[in-house]
């Protein structure tokens, strides 16, 4: 969860304020309550804010202590320009909360407040309610996830192993736009690096995964040539490669180029994108490491943006094809569908289980395994960062991972390449819609619905939403 500063706003007038200070502790701590038990950690102000110096210290005080987000909280009439001062004082993302107890006018010591920094520019969420509201606990949370996932992209760097895969506009961003705009920094890394990497990689630990793909995967269906037990441990060994550089580099998340120079001469890189993106592998649990084919970048950082936010692995697909009689679209590409996507579950073996590993096809002369499933049903949350005339924009929606009996799975998927994994998914947005405005060909999906802190993050980065939905 978030780390969340709460600095309470208080009358300036000695007398006032002595009277009102036992009112506005409860309330604050009644609000650090519920915040806590909602597994946010909180750092509340040491002071009530009832002077002009203590609006500068508390605040930088909160600020201090590297908080994701600040309340500022108004349980009574608070002088505005104590506000003012304490915004000027931290430069994390603020919350102006008032309590609605209606004995006392904090509406309206939060109304005062937010038209005065509206004034000068100084971007603010306002929410009120009780302080044991679930509800306004909740949209504080949203705000802190919000703010905690965008903080984390500043001071990143993204790996980007080759360049742009087979002309590929939309998978190449301006670098000096990124920090800009992000505060991420892009290392370019030539996919040479890997090969010989790979070449030197554990033969022992690729055996070892090798093995345990075998014994917990629904089928490897070795083929005697594009798909060999020697094949399957080049890919593994390209993971451990990647694993090192990312470790040696300091690297926060990654795009691997793969085709055409991976794919024609030495091996597909689906098996290493699967588990860089899965949160295990044969060694047990591991952090995701947020890797997109193509080395797509707006898609990395889409894929980065909402790991930070839920956590999860982040899926990556093709918009491969649009079943106009059923209304679903096949989300299917050779690439990082994580196997955890298979199932959804916090054990490996229950996702790989779903999971076979077949011979890759025509496209891909060099071989090895695609990483074949189709993804658990449940409600998701899809989208992507996309360019409108070289401006950023967030395009959102709602949708529903779908699977059916065996047969019609398996007629859905001849209808496209089979040997790749499948995301039958119900998007809320009309067909002609989406491929007439959707900016890219590559999209992107979370369990549950996220749009919420999507929209917060979005306008924490200053890029707009676009968002659908067939309402």
């Amino acid at each position: 969860m978030a780390r969340i500063g709460v600095v309470s706003i208080s009358d300036g007038r000695d007398h006032v304020h002595a009277r009102n200070a036992g009112f506005i502790q409860s309330k604050q701590d009644a609000l650090v309550r519920s915040l806590s038990a909602a597994g946010h950690e909180v750092v509340a102000g040491s002071e009530l804010v009832a002077t002009n110096t203590l609006a500068t210290s508390v605040a930088r005080e909160v600020a201090e202590a590297g908080v994701d987000v600040t309340v500022f909280y108004y349980a009574v009439w608070s002088f505005p320009h104590f506000t003012m001062l304490a915004a000027d004082a931290t430069r994390s993302p603020l919350v102006l909360v008032a309590s609605t107890d209606p004995t006392e006018p904090g509406l309206v010591g939060m109304l005062a407040a937010g038209g005065a920094l509206d004034q000068i520019g100084r971007a603010h969420t306002r929410l009120w309610g009780a302080p044991d509201d679930a509800e306004l606990v909740e949209k504080i949370g949203v705000q802190a996830r919000a703010a905690s996932a965008v903080a984390s992209l500043r001071g990143s760097t993204f790996g980007r192993f080759g360049g742009r895969p087979m002309g590929m506009n939309t998978a190449v961003a301006n670098t000096d736009q990124w920090m800009r705009q992000f505060g991420i920094d892009v290392e370019e890394i030539d996919q040479y690096e890997l090969v010989l990497r790979a070449e030197r990689a554990d033969a022992g630990e690729a055996a070892k995964a090798r093995e345990w793909i075998e014994a917990h995967a629904a089928g490897v269906h070795y083929d005697g040539k594009k798909l060999t037990p020697e094949l399957l441990e080049r890919q593994i060994r390209s993971y451990l490669a990647i694993r090192d550089i990312i470790a040696e580099r300091k690297l926060d998340f990654s795009g691997i180029k793969g085709q055409p120079e991976l794919t024609e001469h030495f091996a597909t890189m689906d098996v290493t994108e699967a588990f860089l993106n899965d949160p295990y592998d044969w060694n047990g649990p591991k952090d995701v490491h947020v890797t997109a084919t193509e080395a797509d970048m707006d898609g990395a950082l889409t894929m980065q943006l909402f790991h930070r936010i839920t956590g999860t692995p982040v899926l990556f697909a093709d918009v491969r094809h649009y079943h106009a009689d059923r209304d679903i679209w096949d989300l299917c590409n050779s690439g990082q569908h994580a196997t955890w996507y298979a199932a959804r579950s916090d054990d490996p073996a229950e996702n790989l289980a779903k999971v076979h590993f077949y011979p890759e096809v025509f496209f891909f002369p060099a071989g090895g395994a695609s990483v074949q499933h189709i993804a658990a049903p449940g409600r998701m949350t899809l989208g992507r960062l996309t360019r409108e005339a070289g401006e950023y924009r967030l395009q959102l929606m709602l949708g529903e991972f779908e699977s059916y009996d065996d047969a019609t799975n398996t007629e859905l998927m001849r209808q496209s390449t089979p040997e790749w994994p499948h995301a039958f998914a119900r998007l809320d947005v009309a067909g002609e819609r989406f491929l007439s405005e959707f900016g890219a060909n590559h999209i992107h999906a979370v369990p549950g619905d996220v749009r919420a802190e999507l929209r917060a993050a979005a306008a924490l980065l200053g890029v707009r939403v676009d968002e659908w939905s067939r309402g």
